[in-house]
């Protein structure tokens, strides 16, 4: 029998943290798996950001590409309709 205990917690500056598990837990052989949640970071970009970054046009001195947009369009109806 597999039996799963939510614990939450801070982790402190020292990454001590000290688990005590509740009496119904028998001793015995026990695994612990840490999940770490990241904080949600906001987006701070705008789509000015975008333009400027060098991105967007990225194709626009290629020689080899005469249409960049149909050739963009194709690569992605080509991704989108891979087998899954």
């Amino acid at each position: 029998m597999v039996t799963t205990i939510n614990l939450n917690t801070n982790v402190p500056p020292n990454r001590k943290v000290r688990i005590t598990l509740p009496h119904s837990v028998p001793p015995g052989p026990a695994e612990i798996v840490v999940v770490v949640a990241s904080p949600a970071t906001p987006c701070l970009h705008t789509l000015r950001d975008l333009a400027r970054s060098g991105f967007v046009g990225l194709w626009r001195d290629r020689t080899d590409i005469s249409d960049t947009a149909a050739c963009a369009k194709a690569l992605r109806a080509k991704a989108w309709s891979r087998e899954r």
